[in-house]
């Protein structure tokens, strides 16, 4: 690849969204890790298998044949016998990508490495300011609530009034 489809590869936006939520956790795929780090998955997942006591279940699991056929009517992914995946996807949590660095030792996979953790620590930031923004505004409706209350009655008076209220002009139609 060229060093300018590197570098797109590598920016946080591209990698967040590869970034799956199975299991409760914020995980990427085997296949996405591997193109991101530019090389194949077998590569990534024979390195992975190599150093197998690094990566304990909350690292890394494998998914279930449900969660995969979940993801593949979500996401292009080829069915089997057609050139495509034979084996179930690898997911990798943060800690399961920090661990990569580790085993995988490329300038290229160090730099993926630091692009994959500042997404990671952004999407945490994204989150964060969005309960807080959510507990700010529950704090408003509770102190604003009775002066809402007034003006929505207020509203709701007016809107029944108008129902009620005759219509101004003349009737068009046949004489009696």
């Amino acid at each position: 690849m060229k060093e300018k489809q590197l570098s797109v590869l590598a920016t946080t936006d591209f990698i967040a969204t590869k970034i799956l939520f199975l299991r409760g956790e914020k995980v990427l795929l085997d296949a996405d890790l591997a193109l991101l780090y530019g090389v194949e998955t077998r590569v990534l997942n024979q390195a992975v298998k190599r150093n197998a006591g690094r990566f304990p279940a909350d690292f890394m699991f494998e998914l279930t044949r449900e969660e995969f056929n979940d993801l593949m009517s979500q996401i292009v992914i080829s069915k089997k016998g057609r050139g495509g995946r034979r084996k179930l996807p690898l997911a990798f949590t943060e800690q399961g990508v920090a661990m990569l660095s580790g085993i995988l030792n490329s300038p290229r996979a160090i730099e993926t490495n630091i692009a994959i953790m500042r997404t990671f620590v952004a999407l945490r930031k994204l989150m964060e300011t969005h309960k807080d923004l959510a507990a700010k505004i529950r704090q408003l409706e509770k102190k604003y609530d009775q002066r809402f209350k007034l003006v929505f009655d207020a509203i709701q008076k007016l809107i029944r009034q108008e129902k009620d209220a005759q219509p101004i002009g003349f009737k068009i139609g046949k004489a009696k």
